[in-house]
């Protein structure tokens, strides 16, 4: 093939775009817009951080009595959103002062807690390790507890 029939010329006879190139231009385009920042929602890599480290925490202080969302210990106060819903504790803000300070029989996790008998005697969290675990617990819950693969064992 002639690099002169790659090229179109106007009936004025001027050039033009080469033919190759305007049979590209649509697959270039859809994939300059497919690309594009503006096409792209903002995916918060934090977000993903805070699953793992939510899942983490889970795992290390309260997969003991709520594994899988579940309460081996009072059966009604599991971590499923009708369950929550019904015990008063639907909000990431509920789940965060429960699990601060103390509820029935739900120990308190904070470092500094008091009085002693209302504290757990496992791992003592601080104030942001808590609010990711409420936010894991309120995200699970929300999406009816399904699997998470830990990925991130920094929090072990």
């Amino acid at each position: 093939m002639q690099l002169t029939s790659l090229i179109s010329t106007s009936s004025n006879g001027t050039c033009c775009f080469p033919k190759f190139l305007k049979s590209l231009a649509p697959p270039l385009m859809a994939a300059v817009l497919t690309l594009s920042p503006l096409s792209i929602t903002p995916v918060s890599h934090a977000g993903a951080v805070d699953v793992q480290k939510g899942a983490a925490l889970f795992r290390k202080t309260c997969i003991g009595c709520h594994a899988a969302g579940g309460n081996i210990i009072q059966p009604g106060a599991t971590l499923f959103t009708k369950d929550l819903q019904r015990n008063g504790i639907d909000t990431e803000e509920e789940i965060y002062r429960v699990t601060y300070f103390d509820k029935g029989r739900m120990p308190g996790f904070v470092e500094k807690c008091a009085p002693r008998g209302q504290c757990t005697f496992g791992a003592r969290l601080q104030d942001e390790e808590i609010k990711i675990l409420a936010e894991f617990v309120k995200l699970q819950a929300d999406q009816n507890w399904p699997n998470i693969v830990i990925v991130d064992s920094s929090f072990r």
